[in-house]
């Protein structure tokens, strides 16, 4: 059985799961501490965008890791697409989409000096996106479950996190090529613009510009074109 998941500290709401699943690391929790809230009310994704649900309606959980590992940014998108289903897409990094409709947000926190990394997971497994603001209706996206399914995608979560963690790195980026949202697709960044052209042994993300140059983005933030 996974250690992923226990212990479990379920708070019925909360600021930040990774705050909470931090200050848990730093005073010696031990690896696969999963923290959880029904309503998180200061809940952040990547650059620091807030992170918006409805009680009730999504997973929203950070899980302490005792293994660093540079690919798990990628390898938890690709647990989330696990979950989502075969038609589900990853777009560089870990933004996972079903339809071109964001489902998931993801952040890691590491501090590899210390041993440890947070990884917190915000997925939209029963969210009503009618009930949204109209601002954030166009982007958002449901796996389409019932409420009373969470804990259930959660432990289906835990195992497929399980397997993606403990796969060969080369597997895991075959894994992201197979459902590489990008590929093909004219992309911009704030350096930038090109073709997605696949992802590298590294992990980094392929540019094509349209000088014909292969341009390997390893950090920051892309954006799908027109």
């Amino acid at each position: 059985m996974s250690a992923l998941g226990r212990p479990r500290l379920h708070v019925r709401e909360i600021g930040s799961t990774n705050d909470r699943a931090r200050a848990l690391a730093q005073a010696g929790a031990p690896h696969g501490t999963l923290v959880t809230t029904g309503l998180q009310t200061a809940g952040r994704g990547r650059q620091g965008r807030a992170w918006v649900t409805p009680p009730g309606q999504a997973l929203l959980m950070s899980l302490l890791l005792r293994v660093v590992d540079p690919l798990l940014p990628l390898r938890a998108g690709l647990a989330v697409a696990d979950l989502a289903g075969p038609g589900a897409l990853v777009k560089w990094p870990n933004d996972v989409l079903v339809d071109g409709r964001k489902v998931a947000g993801i952040l890691v926190e590491a501090r590899p000096r210390e041993g440890w990394a947070v990884l917190g997971m915000g997925i939209n497994v029963a969210l009503d996106v009618a009930g949204l603001p109209p601002e954030l209706r166009s982007g958002a996206g449901t796996l389409g479950r019932p409420p009373g399914e969470l804990d259930a995608a959660l432990a289906e979560l835990l195992g497929h996190l399980d397997a993606r963690l403990a796969e060969p790195p080369t597997a895991a980026l075959d894994a992201l090529r197979a459902r590489d949202a990008l590929r093909g697709r004219p992309v911009t960044w704030a350096g930038g613009a090109g073709v997605g052209a696949g992802i590298d042994a590294a992990g980094a993300l392929l540019v094509r510009a349209p000088d014909g140059a292969l341009v390997a983005l390893d950090a920051g933030e892309v954006h799908l074109g027109r």
